[in-house]
Parts: C-alpha cells; structure tokens; sequence
C-alpha cells in the first residue's frame, strides 16, 4: 500500500465525490462549483489536497484564507472516506495542511465544526490535534446548531 497526502487534480473529481458521499460532508453535486476556482486559476490562494492509496483519493480537505486578515486560513472541509477512517488519514492531513501554510508564511488555522452531539468525534479530533475552542455562536447553522470555532497558532 503506497499511501501519499498532495493537491488535487482535476483527474481526482469523481473519486472525491465517492470520498464525499461516504462521509455526509456535504453533498458531492456541490464540489465541481466549489473547486473550480482552484482547478482553473493558478492564481487562486484556495488549497484543496487529498490523500491516495495506490494513486486513488481517500481524503479530502479544503482551506481558504479569511478575508481581511494577514496569514489566517480557515479549514472548510476534511473528510476521509469512511471506510478508512480511524486509521490516522486526518490526523496525517492536518499535520500537512499546518505544514503547508507555515512554509508559505500563514501564522494561523481555524477550523469550525458544528456544536450538535453527533459532531462530537469531530470536536474531540480537533482537540487532539491541539487546537483551542475560542468560540461558540449559537444557532449559528439552524435552530440547535452552534457553530464551534477552533484556533491555532502555526508555529
């Protein structure tokens, strides 16, 4: 099993999408728009990778930097495909994506998850992963669903 973390390609679509729909992240319909700034501007500050096994995608993750700050990315997405998780993919691509940003001179990562109980895996990961809760802004998403916010200082 040959196992590497990189940037999507455009190549990887319909298998992220598999990886999407194992995970109930978002609808995959969803990715062709959300991706086709990164796939189509080189200039693009957007960063999409992906994890493979064999060259086949596993993971997804998506970052963007927030809008008036100096440094700061805002983690939107990961998701392994779910027959593969609890192996330690996420924690491996978070180790990548801080990696990425540091050399690139970004200082900070946010992350935010959902506050309902059947999200609390995903708050208890990022935890693990050293990241301080900062905030909760209630019924942020919907009635009953805070929006959690996390921090952390790439260093």
């Amino acid at each position: 099993m040959n196992r590497e973390i990189r940037k999507v390609k455009k190549a990887d679509i319909p298998q992220l999408k598999r990886v999407l729909d194992s995970s109930d992240l978002f609808p995959s319909y969803l990715l062709d728009d959300m991706i086709s700034d990164y796939l189509n501007d080189e200039s693009s500050t957007d960063f999409w990778f992906t994890t493979t096994e064999d060259g086949n995608p596993i993971s997804i993750g998506y970052c963007a930097p927030e809008r008036l700050t100096e440094g700061t990315y805002n983690l939107y997405a990961i998701a392994v495909n779910k027959s593969q998780q609890g192996n330690g993919i996420g924690k491996q691509m978070m180790e990548y994506i801080e990696s990425h940003l540091r050399r690139s001179g970004n200082r900070i990562l946010i992350v935010e998850t959902s506050g309902k109980p059947e999200f609390e895996l995903t708050r208890e990961f990022y935890i693990k992963c050293q990241y301080i809760k900062q905030a909760v802004i209630p019924e942020f998403y919907e009635e009953g669903d805070d929006k959690i916010v996390f921090w952390k200082k790439l260093e």
